[in-house]
């Protein structure tokens, strides 16, 4: 029997930031946080992954979700792949 499918957000506290993977989906129809799947926070992004720009929509996204500046928001990992790890 398959393991059932991880739908519960893993964070790692690092001192007082929070680390997590995410998983984007560049040039969809809108920009959206989806879901969890694996663990990792699902974002769909109308931005093309091209010169940082998927990357720099992401970090606006998450900014605006969270309620923080952007300047809290980092990409620690996955400048050029879907996975990505956030801080």
């Amino acid at each position: 029997m398959a393991p059932a499918p991880v739908f519960m957000l893993q964070l790692e506290e690092r001192g007082d930031s929070v680390r997590f993977a995410v998983r984007v989906v560049p040039r969809a129809s809108r920009d959206a946080v989806v879901g969890v799947l694996d663990g990792a926070l699902k974002v769909a992004l109308t931005a093309p992954p091209v010169e940082g720009e998927a990357n720099a929509a992401l970090v606006a996204l998450l900014a605006r979700a969270l309620g923080v500046p952007r300047r809290d928001v980092t990409l620690v990992r996955g400048d050029a792949s879907r996975s990505k790890q956030i801080e």
